[in-house]
């Protein structure tokens, strides 16, 4: 099923908060609840975030009941900012809100209140569609990169849960798996919310693909033995130069990856590339609540002591010079970034 879907008027999604021990899904009918849910990590992942938020902008169409087109294009505008402050690293968040709002401007003016609701709910729909298609594209060009037998390392989730469907990174190997593939994984934990022990091992287990979880730190070990191929994340947002941002620790796999000569591939819509950024130092990098540190616990008791303090970035910036290749949905981008990135982006135009 999809981790984001429209039902009966309502917003579904699988709550990520309490997988693997618990499956969930979660229902919202305003735009703020929606809002709250991706600053909360209810969905998280690029691409699920912004079909999320367009998602939140259609609710936020059908709370208004007015029949005024100029005070319901209000609405959805405060509506759009709502969602948009939600979470700022992920760049498909604001890219949804404005895709949407820009056909509502583009039409709104001729259509009535109900038309521009259904304006919206349509636009918000083709996003989520388009990401499932966009998904698969990716996979393919990513899973020839994969050779039979490889051992590859995945950080943080990147699969269906992170997207409508289908997955990023994790798409990659699942379709690798998918084609008959005999690949191994090892999952990153992912500190400090563990969606790599947590999600990426469970969506593992749903594919049947051979799988270990190994510490954030033990992967540099694996690299320099030899014992990994190659090197598969997501992205969060990427500059036009090939600065890629992600989730905390994605930095320090690229370095030992580099150092060890094992291919590095971050896996990337097109719509998760920011050409008005030129480099990863102007990316907004999202710090999150410190408890998320502070409250991790081993063997039933909190780790770090009653009066500590703690910094949770919550993604950090692996420069282009460390990545391989990029794959996106319209082939895989290689070094000069600057000209790949902006041929791949200009095929969708």
């Amino acid at each position: 099923m999809r981790s984001v879907f429209w039902e009966n008027n309502e917003l579904r999604m699988i709550d990520q908060r309490i997988l693997p021990n618990h499956f969930e899904v979660l229902s919202y009918r305003d735009h703020r609840s929606v809002a709250v849910a991706i600053k909360e990590m209810v969905v998280r992942g690029a691409p699920a975030i912004g079909a999320a938020a367009a998602f939140g902008l259609a609710l936020a169409g059908y709370e208004s009941a007015s029949s005024s087109t100029s005070d319901l294009l209000a609405h959805l505008q405060a509506s759009a900012n709502t969602l948009k402050a939600s979470r700022p690293t992920a760049v498909n968040l604001a890219w949804a809100v404005d895709r949407v709002m820009g056909v509502v401007t583009a039409h709104g003016a001729e259509r009535s209140a109900d038309e521009i609701r259904q304006l919206v709910l349509d636009e918000a729909q083709r996003i989520a569609d388009e990401d499932v298609e966009i998904n698969k594209r990716m996979a393919e060009h990513g899973a020839a990169l994969i050779n039979d037998g490889d051992t590859v390392i995945h950080h943080c989730n990147t699969g269906a849960l992170a997207t409508v469907d289908w997955g990023t990174a994790l798409g990659v190997i699942r379709t690798a798996h998918e084609q008959g593939k005999k690949i191994h994984v090892l999952v990153d934990e992912t500190r400090p919310r563990l969606q790599g022990a947590r999600l990426t091992a469970w969506e593992l287990e749903q594919y049947g693909i051979p799988y270990e979880i190994i510490s954030d730190n033990t992967a540099g070990y694996f690299l320099k033995a030899g014992k990994v191929q190659k090197c598969f994340v997501g992205s969060d947002r990427t500059t036009a130069n090939g600065d890629v941002a992600n989730k905390i620790g994605t930095y320090m796999l690229a370095l030992a990856a580099f150092d060890n000569g094992v291919p590095f591939y971050p896996v990337v819509p097109t719509s998760t590339i920011d050409l008005s950024l030129t480099h990863g130092d102007l990316i907004p990098i999202e710090e999150r609540d410190p408890q998320e540190v502070l409250g991790l616990e081993f063997e039933g008791q909190r780790v770090a002591p009653k009066n500590a303090k703690a910094r949770n970035i919550a993604f950090d910036v692996t420069p282009a010079r460390l990545v391989t290749g990029i794959v996106t949905e319209n082939g895989v981008a290689y070094p000069p970034f600057e000209e790949s990135l902006r041929k791949m982006v200009l095929k969708n135009s």
